[in-house]
């Protein structure tokens, strides 16, 4: 049985392609309500609502420890400034020996660092048995089945590949690589690209700006790519990051209305303060969180950043947004 922890659309969309699948799943949500609401009307009330689950198939429950009890693959799709409150609900080691497969797309807070470090320091799991999920894709697509692709990143390729194959169905390709790493950063960094798109397109810039903009975003985070992973993977063959879990994953995020980042960040051209556009998003907007840890992690690589840091700026050091993106239009070529 597969568990699933969080209640989000990109977790309930990863739940019906795993039921469509004809998987069961023990699928931990925070709320009471919630749970209630899926066990008598067999949908998500807040997420993707149009689409329904079998009742056969899923049991919601508000108990994290069941689900480390029964599930021997574990889904985890929390916004990961909440991860750390979430698990230390369960007793360090209740994931021991667990299959653990990520959907998380940020930095821990605080302890700037990905899920699967987090996992293995405070949940004493085995990095082999650690799988990411990164895009591109759409949770509304998924919901609308529409043909959608992920990549699995993974150390061990036999755990690697049967992840994927539970994943995999008419309107989903899977594809794996070996660049745990590399994948999860570049989920990261294209969130804050994302908020740096909207902001833009709410300040009223154009397709045209949006593309010089985008392709020096790419160029930023492929620098970045290569830096970590030289100094994680030395000796290693160096991945091709012009694929779709990297560049693509960067276009659609930031191009894509469906995309949250960039709502996000559209709300802030707009004139929307932070904490207003905040408080006006149902979903968390990942980039918002992760910009810090970034930030962070690249200072320890040595790697400059320049179109990141202004979007740190204008997100945690109250940069107007039309001072930032000048400051970007002029450093773009």
């Amino acid at each position: 049985m597969f568990g699933i922890i969080g209640n989000g659309s990109w977790a309930t969309a990863l739940a019906k392609i795993l039921t469509d699948n004809g998987r069961q799943i023990c699928w931990w949500m925070r709320s009471p309500d919630a749970v209630k609401h899926l066990q008598e009307r067999h949908h998500n009330a807040q997420y993707l609502t149009a689409v329904n689950f079998s009742k056969e198939l899923i049991q919601p429950t508000t108990d994290l420890c069941r689900v480390a009890d029964t599930c021997d693959t574990i889904l985890i799709c929390v916004p990961s400034a909440f991860i750390a409150d979430v698990l230390k609900q369960i007793p360090s080691g209740a994931f021991r020996n667990k299959v653990i497969i990520s959907a998380v797309k940020g930095i821990l807070p605080g302890r700037n660092v990905l899920l699967n470090d987090f996992m293995v320091s405070d949940q004493d799991i085995s990095i082999n048995r650690y799988v990411a999920i990164t895009g591109p894709c759409h949770a509304e697509e998924v919901a609308q089945e529409r043909l959608s692709y992920l990549t699995f990143s993974g150390l061990d390729r036999t755990v690697t590949e049967e992840a994927a194959r539970h994943f995999t169905t008419q309107y989903i390709n899977t594809t794996v690589n070996d660049d745990l790493w590399g994948t999860q950063y570049a989920a990261v960094l294209k969130n804050i690209y994302a908020v740096g798109a909207g902001i833009a397109h709410g300040a009223g810039y154009g397709d045209n700006f949006l593309s010089v903009f985008i392709t020096n975003c790419y160029r930023e985070m492929y620098g970045f790519l290569r830096v970590q992973f030289e100094k994680i993977h030395s000796g290693n063959h160096m991945p091709d990051f012009h694929t779709s879990a990297y560049l693509g994953d960067l276009l659609v995020t930031a191009y894509s209305p469906h995309s949250r980042n960039r709502s996000f960040g559209t709300l802030l051209g707009k004139g929307y303060t932070v904490k207003s556009a905040v408080t006006e998003m149902n979903m968390v907007a990942e980039g918002y969180y992760a910009v810090r840890g970034m930030m962070a992690i690249a200072g320890e690589l040595e790697v400059p950043m320049p179109i990141m840091h202004i979007i740190h700026s204008m997100l945690w050091e109250q940069m107007l947004p039309a001072e930032g993106m000048a400051k970007i239009s002029d450093m773009l070529s």
